[in-house]
């Protein structure tokens, strides 16, 4: 008999043409609750779907005039929390998207692309936001290679996403690569995988010797887990 697929157990699904919004900060943040309720173990999917309609051009954060600090912070503080979950998230995109797909892939662990994505990072008027997207992609890709998207707003289409290291894996059938990413997991997948994405965001700003008990930490929970298991058999 052949076993079910595993699926991942929370689905939001965002516009990639989307202005920043109260909404929006709550939809990621209703994620996030979902998320924690259905424990450590749990996957979470983010497919932010752009268009494909050339005359709806995409622009981030939308019309400037319209937003406030006070917005832009929860904003930031959903994706930081998305950043820390404890379990494990995916994020997708697709189509002709705005800084939105950036920032929630950058946000999440595994990131996937279709092969028609391109992310316009350009506001209304030419501007490219300052917000921590810049700030992640510095970390993330390094300053000189994120210099063109955060001084200049070219745009990035999935090729150059993948070859950046900003995507993990450009697809022509999302669905298919989402079923492969699930089976390549454990039954600790989630959990175990945001430990060690916790452990890697901190090592950038971290000195070895206070890392290092964190790390000893980790490690002693895996053999511990690994020997329940044996345990258990």
């Amino acid at each position: 008999m052949l076993q079910s697929r595993r699926r991942p157990d929370i689905r939001l699904e965002l516009d990639g043409c989307a202005s920043l919004s109260p909404r929006l900060a709550a939809e990621v943040n209703g994620l996030c609750d979902r998320l924690d309720e259905a424990g450590p173990d749990a996957i979470a999917m983010i497919h932010v779907v752009g268009s494909h309609d050339s005359a709806r051009r995409p622009g981030w954060p939308g019309e400037l005039g319209a937003l406030d600090v006070h917005l832009v912070t929860q904003w930031e503080r959903a994706l930081r929390r998305l950043e820390r979950l404890a379990g494990a998230t995916i994020g997708v995109a697709d189509g002709n998207c705005g800084g939105i797909a950036l920032e929630v892939l950058m946000t999440t662990d595994y990131r996937l692309a279709g092969t028609d994505l391109r992310i316009a990072l350009r506001a209304p008027g030419g501007a490219v936001w300052p917000g921590m997207a810049v700030y992640r992609l510095a970390n993330q890709i390094g300053a000189a290679r994120a210099r063109p998207y955060a001084l200049f707003g070219a745009e990035m289409a999935a090729a150059q996403a993948a070859e950046l290291g900003l995507i993990d894996e450009v697809a022509d059938d999302i669905a298919i690569a989402i079923d492969a990413f699930m089976g390549s997991l454990g039954a600790a997948g989630g959990a175990q995988l945001a430990i060690r994405r916790r452990l890697l965001l901190e090592a950038t700003a971290t000195s070895f010797e206070d890392a290092l008990g964190a790390h000893l930490a980790a490690c002693d929970r895996m053999m511990r887990s690994a020997q329940r298991l044996k345990s258990a058999s």
